[in-house]
């Protein structure tokens, strides 16, 4: 069954607000919330596994020799991303409740998308093999940089439990599965490539799986008791504010640095975007339970809204940025 066209809302970020209103009325809780907790591991595994058995050495060549857009889009999730999100400290707490504006920075922490990048780049005819390169990339060095950042930018914060043992936590979630696939890709990797429609469904499925564990310990912990639907609105209305004034900075500054429109495309895209696939899992592995709800809020609402601003841009996007 086709989505219907005259429906204006895309049926993905409909689903994660589904997931969303799901989580909010029937929580895992009790037996059912470990359950839940290791069927989302495994499904986050798989995704990394087929991100790594789908990257051949070819596309990893053509896009690792494109290092100043890797540079750019580096810069811009791991430098440009915190630097406003501390410029929005005033915000707090007239604007933004102090919980929400620490899972802001943790949103500013987090690295690019995969899947959404690579799709956006592909269809604003950008550079893809680059836009793989660039985003497999910043998602593995978000393992480490991602809790770092976190150490720097929500140091005192209460519910924060960065240890060696949480970093090797993420590393084996996200990492070795990534590696493993990397590994097998001489005896799958054809096949896999010929899945598209399984790595879009483990891709889209995982993140709502992440979003339904997350909100669901966030409500058991008494979430939208902390936070309000005036809150959440602005909320909203910062994090626009943030996305485009990442949007006009890359475009500016890759169109500074002389970049093709290809690359600047998949500058934008791939910098431009947070991954909610790498990001609600780190936050269940360096937050309590009972912050980690509260403090993935901002990031599961930047990812609906980086999907709608994308998609309009990248169906949109005729002349060069």
């Amino acid at each position: 069954m086709r989505w219907p066209r005259w429906i204006p809302i895309d049926p993905y970020v409909a689903l994660m607000l589904a997931t969303v209103a799901i989580a909010t009325v029937l929580p895992a809780r009790g037996a059912a919330a470990p359950v839940a907790a290791v069927v989302t591991k495994l499904a986050v595994g798989l995704l990394f596994f087929l991100y790594g058995a789908r990257i051949s050495a070819a596309q990893a060549r053509d896009g690792a020799g494109h290092w100043r857009l890797h540079l750019a889009v580096l810069l811009t999730t791991f430098v440009l991303f915190p630097v406003l999100g501390m410029l929005a400290t005033p915000l707090s707490p007239a604007v933004l409740t102090t919980d929400l504006h620490q899972g802001l920075l943790f949103l500013c922490a987090v690295p690019s998308t995969v899947q959404s990048a690579i799709a956006l780049t592909s269809i604003a005819r950008g550079n893809v093999p680059a836009a793989i390169f660039s985003a497999s990339f910043s998602s593995a060095a978000g393992i480490v940089l991602t809790a770092v950042l976190v150490l720097i930018l929500m140091r005192g914060t209460d519910g924060v439990r960065i240890t060696a043992g949480s970093v090797l936590d993420i590393a084996l979630q996200l990492l070795l599965p990534f590696v493993a696939g990397q590994l097998l890709r001489p005896w799958i990797g054809a096949w896999i490539e010929r899945q598209k429609r399984l790595l879009t469904t483990v891709d889209r499925g995982s993140i709502l799986l992440v979003v339904y564990t997350a909100v669901s310990a966030g409500v058991v912990a008494g979430l939208w008791r902390r936070v309000s639907a005036a809150q959440v609105l602005a909320l909203l209305a910062v994090e626009v504010v943030l996305l485009a004034a990442v949007l006009a900075a890359v475009a500016a500054g890759t169109r500074a640095l002389g970049f093709n429109r290809e690359d600047r495309i998949a500058a934008v895209f791939c910098g431009s975007t947070k991954s909610a696939a790498v990001g609600v899992p780190m936050a269940t592995v360096l937050f309590s339970t009972a912050t980690a709800g509260v403090f993935v809020l901002p990031l599961i609402l930047y990812h609906q809204l980086q999907l709608i601003v994308g998609a309009t841009l990248a169906r949109r996007l005729g002349p060069p940025l």
